[in-house]
């Protein structure tokens, strides 16, 4: 896996449907933290259904400067052996470099933490979308014993955790990330933690089975408290990482969009939540037969009421409630629905600022204000246009994909390595189902 600098631009040629079978890529949002536990033991760790996309190159990158050994078994599946950790590399440019381009990066501190005692981190990147704060892993790790010295000069954290002890930690926030920095941290401190308000989503879930089958003692696995037995030593194992929800959500809403018959194929239906739900309530219908997801093709789709008639709200929320990395999907798909909604995103107060993209191509958004925007679905009756964009985040670049596969002609979209970030040849399993996507790298 190769990191890529390059520019790249997506020709998009919408207004056709598509058809036929995808499979969803392993999840992004699990694999990094998954990646990152692989440092709490000497063992060689193998993981399964690994995505390659750039977040996930620049980990395994930074693992293997790391000293990490590295060894791909076939596509999607690799073999880690931490067993010769340069804990010196942190020191180096080279190491500020890689973590500052990597939000993911945070979550290597738990790990480093709980079986060296010390890690250094650079202010991290990622997304630009809005204010994403680490207080929570910062606090939770500094009630582990976790000693933090910034430096504004440096843009480093010095983080010294010679003397893990288990407490008890209140979350101020379920954050997902910071969750399993601190889990990964407490599974090795002495004594026993309590996480209360702890994240839950299948993400995590998958964190804590992996981290019990390496030897670790973690109870209340699906609840947002977890409980934590410290243990001495881990070892290695073998673990298959989820298929990605989010592109599971986001192929249903491009059915919708296009008008198209898709059949997503093990989808691992018993992991989704309420997000089948969640699209049904925009009149998107879904048909199961066994782990796959049929999507019929509709020529148009209704948006739900609540029960007094008022109008339908889609709101993010904390796991089991509806993830935030789907809300841009959820607006881009009811400018063609059949009624109105409002779409409530409560996590991140810059993520619904493409809209005005959306507006550009035709769609009928009132953006009430950073969180909220009231959708008037067009149902169908008048097509997007293809314009020229630029994607600003993975989640709305991948959304306005979408908008573009709906649209009548030619749009151009700019930025798309925001896109790669995310989701694995997308280009490439689109246009094997119908759709014109060309790729332009400069």
């Amino acid at each position: 896996m190769s990191v890529s600098a390059k520019k790249i631009t997506f020709e998009v040629e919408g207004g056709t449907p598509l058809k036929g079978t995808i499979q969803p890529q392993g999840a992004k949002n699990e694999v990094l933290q998954i990646l990152c536990a692989v440092l709490l033991t000497p063992e060689k760790v193998i993981i399964h259904n690994i995505p390659d996309i750039i977040d996930v190159r620049n980990l395994i990158a930074l693992l293997g400067s790391l000293g990490v050994k590295i060894n791909r078994l076939s596509e999607g599946s690799y073999e880690f052996e931490a067993s010769q950790v340069d804990i010196a590399y942190m020191e180096s440019e080279d190491f500020r470099s890689q973590g500052s381009a990597l939000r993911g990066s945070v979550m290597i501190m738990g790990p480093l933490l709980a079986r060296f005692g010390r890690a250094r981190l650079p202010q991290p990147g990622g997304d630009k979308i809005g204010r994403r704060r680490l207080d929570t892993h910062f606090r939770g790790l500094e009630k582990l014993g976790a000693k933090f010295n910034y430096s504004a000069a440096q843009r480093f954290y010095d983080i010294d955790a010679s003397d893990l002890r288990g407490t008890y930690i209140l979350l101020e926030e379920a954050s997902v990330t910071g969750t399993a920095n601190i889990l990964m941290a407490a599974v090795m401190a002495k004594g026993k933690t309590t996480i209360y308000n702890a994240a839950c989503e299948p993400y995590i879930q998958q964190l804590c089975r992996l981290l019990n089958r390496m030897g670790a003692n973690i109870s209340g696995v699906g609840s947002n408290l977890l409980q934590i037995e410290g243990v001495d030593y881990l070892g290695g194992t073998t673990h298959t990482v989820l298929p990605d929800m989010i592109e599971i959500g986001s192929f249903i809403g491009l059915a919708a969009m296009t008008g198209s018959e898709l059949r997503i194929s093990n989808a691992r239906i018993d992991e989704l939540g309420m997000i089948p739900q969640v699209f049904q309530k925009l009149g998107i219908q879904l048909e199961f037969e066994n782990d796959d997801i049929l999507i019929p093709a509709q020529e148009r789709y209704e948006i739900d009421k609540f029960i007094d008639g008022s109008v339908l709200t889609i709101y993010d929320a904390p796991w089991p409630g509806f993830t935030p990395d789907l809300i841009s999907v959820i607006l881009v798909t009811a400018t063609q629905a059949c009624g109105t909604v409002l779409v409530h995103q409560k996590m991140f107060e810059s993520r619904l600022f493409f809209v005005d993209k959306l507006i550009d191509m035709g769609a009928q958004i009132i953006l009430c204000d950073p969180h909220r925007a009231t959708v008037i679905g067009l149902d169908k009756s008048y097509p997007l246009k293809g314009i020229q964009m630029t994607s600003p985040d993975i989640r709305a670049g991948v959304a306005l994909l979408i908008a573009a596969l709906s649209a009548q002609g030619k749009s151009t979209i700019h930025n798309v390595e925001q896109i790669d970030r995310g989701y694995q040849n997308i280009d490439t399993r689109l246009n094997q189902i119908g759709a014109n996507i060309k790729r332009i790298e400069e």
